[in-house]
């Protein structure tokens, strides 16, 4: 399968760079698989079609403020980082860049956005094969609470905050009501769309909510680079299930019951779970590989809210292969078309952007 038959062509005005007011006041596009239609709708509908019974699982990851500014020690340079994975406290991989030049030993002083100098300083370590730079942060005793002063929420690259300005609402409108657990670099978008009166409706409604926790790497804005699909490598991303989601999913796939993800992180915390464990969600931590693409089956997952994603991303490859069950082979085509009536309808793309939900 060749990446460029995930392409589909999309007006730059689309590309959604500012959230919706109220959040939950966004479009939703309700795609059924078996009978390969959608219908036009907005996201409050979404209680006429999650069922009593339904478990809506959600990814409650709350996103760092990753993005940090600064100058080397020696020579005065300008640099920015994004942290990726924390190694052990005051030790991370980060993205540096300018980069190339940095050597181990180099010594970086931090401020904040508005070029105020802060304590915070770290050393270069070494750098990996893929680029990332390993940084042993010094001066604070608390980094995380650091980050809350000095640092910025990565927001992906499509979205322009050129203009200091009009970022004062991303602080909160890139957060999911319900994040919790810091640790992602970038949103788990679909769960923007959710309001506390939407849940609470739900939750009324008899839909139980479960939570699991997909920390999102800096591999989700990373292209497909390969010809072929199947030769890409996929990223690697930490998660996390409680015991109580992990007995409360099981319990719902016993009795029949459906469930609902919300979003591709979510997929990819239960598709793995399940194939770490022959079929079985349990609790624990773990890492994943997982890449989803036509014809993939989907051991637990039984409908999905998610946003509309890049062309030829992994994230649009995951939701072609939800969108083909066994009936109709071509879920790319299908959900393609899909896309290109939302495009005709104006709807907004990716990350603030509207939804879908596929049933």
């Amino acid at each position: 399968m060749f990446t460029r038959e995930f392409h589909y062509d999309l007006p730059p005005e689309l590309i959604a760079q500012t959230p919706t007011y109220p959040r939950d006041a966004c479009r939703l596009l309700v795609v059924h698989r078996q009978t390969r239609t959608w219908e036009h709708q907005h996201f409050p509908q979404i209680t006429q079609w999650i069922q009593p019974g339904d478990v809506l699982v959600l990814n409650d990851s709350r996103v760092l403020p990753a993005r940090l500014r600064g100058s080397k020690a020696d020579t005065g340079g300008q640099f920015e980082i994004l942290l990726l994975e924390e190694i052990e406290p005051m030790d991370w991989w980060v993205l540096l860049r300018p980069g190339k030049r940095v050597r181990p030993g180099t010594v970086l002083l931090f401020h904040n956005p508005q070029g105020s100098p802060s304590p915070l300083r770290a050393t270069v370590q070494e750098k990996n094969s893929e680029g990332w730079c390993r940084l042993k942060f010094s001066g604070v005793a608390d980094l995380f609470a650091c980050l809350q002063e000095i640092g910025e929420l990565p927001l992906p690259p499509y979205i322009d905050r050129s203009d200091p300005a009009s970022r004062s609402d991303d602080e909160i409108q890139y957060q999911t009501v319900y994040a919790k657990k810091l640790g992602s670099i970038a949103a788990p978008t679909a769960g923007l769309h959710f309001s506390p009166e939407i849940l609470t409706q739900l939750e009324q409604h008899g839909v139980e909510l479960q939570k699991v926790t997909l920390h999102v790497g800096h591999g989700t804005f990373s292209p497909v680079k390969v010809d072929q699909v199947e030769d890409h490598l996929m990223h690697e991303e930490r998660f996390e299930v409680s015991e109580e989601a992990a007995t409360a999913i099981q319990r719902a796939r016993s009795e029949g019951r459906r469930i609902i993800a919300v979003g591709t992180t979510t997929v990819r915390v239960l598709e793995s779970v399940a194939r770490q464990n022959d079929g079985r969600i349990v609790p624990g931590p773990g890492r994943t590989r997982i890449f989803l693409y036509p014809p993939a089956p989907f051991l637990v997952v039984g409908g999905l809210l998610t946003n509309f994603h890049l062309p030829e991303s992994t994230l649009l490859m995951l939701v072609s292969a939800f969108a083909q069950p066994r009936r109709h082979p071509e879920g790319r085509d299908f959900i393609l078309s899909a896309y290109q009536d939302a495009i005709r309808e104006r709807y907004r793309f990716f990350s603030y952007g509207d939804a879908m939900l596929l049933l």
